[in-house]
């Protein structure tokens, strides 16, 4: 089964927490000094938001699925639709261990496609606004300083 994930950028996140768990009926499922999520079953949604982009909006949106096999099928019919895609592995962002395969859309908006297999003490890598080009930036990645974790915590730097 597949989640549809929106992550926006907002500029207080106390006053969003609120909004979102009044619109949502629910308090979220994680909280951070810098980032919330709601997992909902109705809709069936991984809704974050963070105040990492400094920008409000939508940051990018994805497609969360349940197992490696679920994330290998859908990268593959992006790769086969001839988009470029920028795989990560064993990557650690927002609060999370997950595989992922990034793409933009012909808009240039960011999306993201992932299994998450497990949970971080730290946000982890994050470059907002970052969009795939001829040399492929990273979607989430930032200095070890700015996770407030050790270099050797984040593979992707």
């Amino acid at each position: 089964m597949k989640r549809f994930h929106v992550h926006v950028a907002v500029n207080d996140l106390g006053p969003s927490i609120g909004f979102y768990s009044n619109l949502f009926g629910v308090e979220p499922s994680v909280i951070k000094d810098d980032y919330a999520k709601w997992m909902l079953d109705d809709p069936k949604v991984n809704f974050a938001i963070s105040t990492r982009s400094g920008v409000p909006g939508v940051d990018h949106m994805g497609i969360q699925v349940e197992s490696s096999e679920e994330l290998g099928d859908l990268a593959g019919r992006l790769k086969s639709a001839g988009e470029v895609t920028r795989d990560q592995v064993a990557t650690t962002c927002c609060y999370a261990k997950s595989d992922k395969a990034w793409v933009n859309d012909p808009s240039g908006l960011r999306w993201e496609t992932f299994h998450t297999f497990g949970e971080a003490t730290y946000y982890g890598e994050d470059e907002p606004g970052a969009q795939l080009a001829s040399k492929p930036q990273p979607a989430c990645c930032a200095s070890a300083a700015a996770t407030k974790a050790p270099a050797s915590a984040n593979p992707c730097c």
